[in-house]
C-alpha cells in the first residue's frame, strides 16, 4: 500500500491518494484544491481510482469534487448521509459506521467520529493506517464550536473510545498537517492526557465570546497557534475552540 498527501498552503488541509500497488487500484480521500500532484500520479502510474471518499463536508475538504470525479472517469463519491446535506451536489453513495469500501487490495472501514462536524468519519485502511480528518491531529484535537458540530462529549468519545482503541502502532493521517501515530497521541497529546487522568485540568479564569469560563487545557494547534478546552461558568458547558477565541 502507498499513501500520498498534498497540503494546501493557506488552510493546511490535506487530501490523500491511497493505492494498493503500482498500476493497481486506489481511492482519493477529500480534496483541498491542490490535488493536481495526486491526479498526475494516478495518470503516470496507471492507477484505477475506484472511489472518492469524503470524511466530512467542510469546504476546505471538498473543493471541486464533482469535477475531479469526472476527470477520474466518473468515480463514485461516498460520504455520510448527514454530511451530504452540506454539499452542493448529490453524492453517489452514502455510508454509515462500520461500512467497508474495497479498492483492489485495500479494505477501508468507515468509523463514525462525530464532534467536529456532522457525519464525520475516520477511515481505517487495511488495519494499519487511519485518516482521522478533523477530529484528531498531531498534538491536538478538533474544535467543537462550529456550525452543526456534534459537541464536546461526542468529540471526546470519538477520540478516546474510537481512535485511541486502535492498535498503538496505527499510523494517523489527519485532515491538516503532518502524520503521527496512535501511540504518540496516547502519550503526548495534552487533551488525551487529561482525558486519561494523567494530567490535571487547568483552573485559570478566562473569557470566551464575552462569557466567563475556566481554561481546562491550553494546547497547541496544527496551524502554529493554540487550541483550548474551556468550561463556561454560567452553564458548565465544555467546548473546544481556537486559542484566538480565548481572552486570558
Amino acid at each position: 500500500m502507498n499513501l500520498s498527501r498534498v497540503e494546501q498552503a493557506e488552510w493546511l488541509s490535506n487530501a490523500y491518494l491511497v493505492v494498493d500497488r503500482p498500476a493497481g487500484s486506489g481511492v482519493l480521500v477529500d480534496s483541498n484544491g491542490v490535488v493536481e500532484p495526486l491526479l498526475e500520479a494516478v495518470e503516470r502510474d496507471g492507477t484505477t481510482i475506484t472511489h472518492i471518499l469524503l470524511t466530512h463536508a467542510h469546504p476546505d475538504h471538498v473543493v471541486g469534487i464533482r469535477e475531479i470525479a469526472e476527470q477520474l472517469g466518473g468515480a463514485p463519491v461516498l460520504i455520510d448521509a448527514d454530511a451530504a446535506t452540506d454539499l452542493d451536489f448529490e453524492p453517489d453513495e452514502t455510508v454509515k459506521d462500520g461500512d467497508k469500501t474495497t479498492s483492489g487490495d485495500l479494505e477501508i472501514e468507515w468509523v463514525f467520529t462525530p464532534g467536529h462536524a456532522p457525519g464525520h468519519h475516520a477511515l481505517v485502511i487495511n488495519g494499519t493506517d487511519v485518516i482521522t480528518a478533523d477530529v484528531l491531529f498531531k498534538g491536538t484535537v478538533g474544535g467543537t464550536a462550529g456550525p452543526r458540530a456534534g459537541g464536546f462529549e461526542d468529540l471526546r468519545n470519538s477520540v478516546m473510545e474510537r481512535l485511541m482503541k486502535l492498535p498503538p502502532e496505527t499510523r494517523v493521517h489527519p485532515g491538516h498537517k503532518e502524520p503521527t501515530t496512535i501511540s504518540a497521541e496516547w502519550e503526548t497529546n495534552p487533551f488525551v492526557r487529561v482525558w486519561r487522568g494523567l494530567d490535571d485540568e487547568g483552573s485559570e479564569d478566562c473569557t470566551v465570546w464575552d462569557r466567563e469560563a475556566t481554561l481546562v487545557v491550553w494546547g497547541p494547534d496544527y496551524d502554529g497557534g493554540n487550541k483550548a478546552w474551556v468550561r463556561f461558568g454560567d452553564s458548565g458547558e465544555n467546548t473546544i475552540v481556537g486559542g484566538s477565541q480565548v481572552k486570558r
